[in-house]
């Protein structure tokens, strides 16, 4: 069967951008402010708070991993941030390591983090379907994943970039099926945990070219529309033809992304018709799928 959460990572196209290793003692304060890329965190030593704009702060600790998919303001501090106004103490000590707070302080956390990015360009659909902030304690896979991206960042060795881009697909991959169910909000990881839904996800996944509705799928969940409706809309957090559209359409972008005819597109991703996909792509999508192509392939 089809596995939605894989496929979505596929689509996202991750990509590296930086990756560090991270000391502190005494008090310190790094954040960003910027929109940038996603970012993750993994603590090998020691402990320190993380404050997400909008959430409490998280005690982090040795074995705890940190992926924020979603573009958030945050700061990384010691668990006694320094007085407001205090300039930041950062020197990198070698290439890609970093020393924060007082360099004659005892190493109070010891970390390897990073940013990767998104190459789709319906990134902001797929990452909806993932959790804003993912926290999860004691993987060991994890922490090993993220050290060997940070290995394999610093080494030159061949096929490096090919290397990096398969093992950051594995670590969102091992992150978002390492969180538990019950702890994340309306998306695909909760819709994924649903017993009654999961399978209806795997077919939108699997076949976005058959006929659907929500009767149809409702049917398929053997479940009455009304019931099916409300769950999946509860526990995916879009309505069911929704997810079904943005699913179909991210789809129909790849594609178009990789020269295949409108005919097939259409036929791919469930309309009868090449001139019924161009009407439901330009209303989506804000301009037709030629168009797309096109802009896609000036890029």
């Amino acid at each position: 069967m089809t596995d939605p959460i894989a496929e979505v990572v596929s689509l996202l196209k991750p990509s590296p951008s930086i990756s560090k290793l991270v000391t502190g003692g005494g008090q310190w304060l790094v954040g960003r402010t910027e929109l940038g890329n996603p970012f993750y965190c993994a603590v090998v030593e020691g402990h320190c708070r993380m404050t997400i704009t909008g959430r409490e702060p998280m005690l982090l600790t040795a074995g705890d991993f940190v992926l924020v998919p979603k573009i958030f303001s945050f700061t990384m501090s010691s668990l006694e941030p320094p007085p407001r106004g205090a300039l930041a103490q950062r020197l990198e000590t070698s290439p890609g390591v970093f020393r924060l707070g007082d360099p004659e302080a005892p190493t109070e956390i010891k970390a390897m983090v990073g940013h990767c990015a998104f190459g789709s360009d319906d990134k902001a659909l797929l990452v909806s379907l993932l959790p804003e902030v993912i926290h999860v304690q004691g993987e060991g896979r994890l922490m090993m994943l993220v050290g060997m991206i940070d290995d394999e960042t610093r080494a030159d060795r061949t096929a490096r970039e090919m290397v990096l881009h398969r093992l950051l697909e594995v670590l969102l991959i091992e992150a978002l099926r390492s969180t538990a169910s019950a702890a994340v909000p309306p998306g695909l990881l909760r819709g994924m945990a649903d017993p009654l839904l999961a399978p209806t996800l795997r077919r939108i996944h699997a076949d976005s070219g058959r006929s659907m509705t929500v009767e149809t799928l409702a049917r398929d969940a053997a479940m009455s529309r009304s019931t099916f409706f409300d769950r999946f809309r509860k526990e995916v957090g879009v309505a069911p033809m929704e997810y079904a559209t943005g699913w179909r359409m991210a789809l129909a972008k790849e594609l178009l992304r990789k020269d295949v005819a409108t005919a097939q597109i259409a036929q791919r991703v469930g309309y009868g018709s090449a001139s019924a996909f161009s009407v439901a792509f330009s209303r989506y999508v804000g301009m037709p799928p030629g168009a797309y192509s096109r802009s896609n392939a000036a890029e």
